[in-house]
């Protein structure tokens, strides 16, 4: 059987999803897909948008195949539901299509379009959770953290606590082989577990309260102040004072400056002495804007930062707004605040931003990444060419260049 995570909720996860499946969103230790996939014992394939297809194989196959809708947390009771599926069949909850039995598709909308066609089972059960926002991705990290402790804990060994190091709540804490901790490290684990993964490193004097995810070879800087729910994506650097932050992987905050209740995305920096408002000073519920929609929208919550797409920079001591959504591939500079909404492949500060050259946008891209000794693909180089031209009258909109 071929399991193909669909894309569902793509337009409100944007700035993540210009570049990403659904599946590949991360919430809590892992991404949706490795979640799924750990409960399945298998891999699965990937159904989203033309752009980014490329970037994912497809099942060479004729027979049915389980199509899940990647928004949806994975679940021993939800998979149960999932499996029991017959051809033609698709799994429903509240009109929200969770999963289905189907031929198999290469495009998205003639999938989507089929959904009309099969015959709805209705899932009963409540205690499901899903990303359906994109503030859902730290909003929901306590309990996915949660979730994925038990999961990733359970018939495994911690390795041993080293003796320099304070904890509260040594139940809660399980750190993974080659993993470090520096002397001076102070870890409460009665307010959630902490995991931190292999090779990870905590350096000295860091105070650390969970729930807490430190993913592989993910850094924590000296004297950091990290509060839950919150992630460090494998390769990640960070310091300073964080709160309920999740960075998805290979991106930096290396240095003092707050950030709470955020989402970064991968191969990000923010720059030293960086510092994000989360709360309005009339403790208004906070909006921000979506870009899909062209509009600003209710999240309902008190408390809301920085939203960072891939690739997206910005310079020492820069300033955001509470609520400031930030597009791909942006280079953010200056001593006033950024607009709230910064479209893809802007640069510049708020008086004087305009539209960051492709090319180089794309040398710094790879730039960073040979950090890494990593680099583009040519299907990733046209998965950012076709960002750049879809969001050209998002920065005509917002920088007033010509349109012409």
């Amino acid at each position: 059987m071929n399991y193909i995570l669909f894309d569902r909720n793509r337009q409100q996860l944007l700035p993540f999803t210009h570049t990403r499946a659904v599946a590949d969103i991360r919430c809590g230790i892992v991404t949706m897909r490795e979640r799924w996939e750990k409960l399945l014992n298998t891999n699965t394939f990937t159904l989203t948008e033309h752009h980014l297809q490329a970037l994912y194989p497809t099942p060479a196959t004729d027979e049915p195949c389980l199509y899940i809708n990647a928004s949806f947390f994975a679940t021993h009771h939800l998979l149960s539901a999932v499996k029991s599926l017959k051809d033609g069949e698709k799994l429903v909850h509240n009109n929200e299509i969770i999963a289905a039995a189907t031929y198999p598709y290469t495009v998205l909308h003639e999938f989507e379009a089929n959904l009309d066609l099969l015959k709805p089972i209705d899932y009963k059960d409540d205690n499901h959770y899903c990303l359906r926002h994109v503030w859902d991705i730290f909003s929901l990290n306590e309990r996915a953290i949660k979730d994925d402790f038990i999961t990733l804990s359970t018939g495994h060994k911690s390795e041993a606590i080293p003796a320099h190091v304070v904890v509260i709540g040594k139940e809660n804490l399980f750190i993974e082989a080659g993993a470090a901790i520096g002397a001076g490290t102070i870890i409460n684990a009665t307010t959630g577990p902490v995991y931190i993964g292999k090779d990870a490193e905590i350096l000295e004097g860091t105070l650390i309260r969970g729930p807490l995810a430190v993913c592989e070879h993910a850094a924590i800087k000296m004297g950091a102040k990290i509060y839950g729910a919150t992630t460090i994506g494998p390769g990640c650097k960070v310091g300073g004072e964080i709160n309920n932050t999740v960075f998805f992987a290979n991106s930096n905050k290396g240095h003092d400056g707050y950030l709470g209740n955020a989402v970064i995305g991968e191969w990000c920096n923010l720059g030293a002495d960086t510092n994000a408002s989360n709360l309005k000073n009339n403790y208004d519920e906070v909006k921000i804007w979506d870009e899909h929609s062209n509009r600003s929208v209710k999240t309902g919550l008190t408390f809301v930062g920085l939203i960072m797409g891939d690739h997206s920079k910005c310079g020492i001591n820069t300033m955001f707004n509470t609520g400031t959504v930030v597009g791909v591939s942006c280079n953010i500079y200056g001593g006033d605040f950024p607009a709230k909404f910064v479209p893809s492949f802007s640069w510049g500060g708020s008086n004087d931003m305009t539209t960051y050259d492709f090319t180089r946008a794309m040398e710094t891209a790879n730039r960073m990444m040979g950090r890494r000794n990593k680099n583009l693909s040519e299907n990733e180089t046209k998965m950012y060419r076709h960002i750049f031209d879809y969001t050209a009258k998002q920065r005509n909109l917002f920088l007033g260049e010509d349109k012409n």
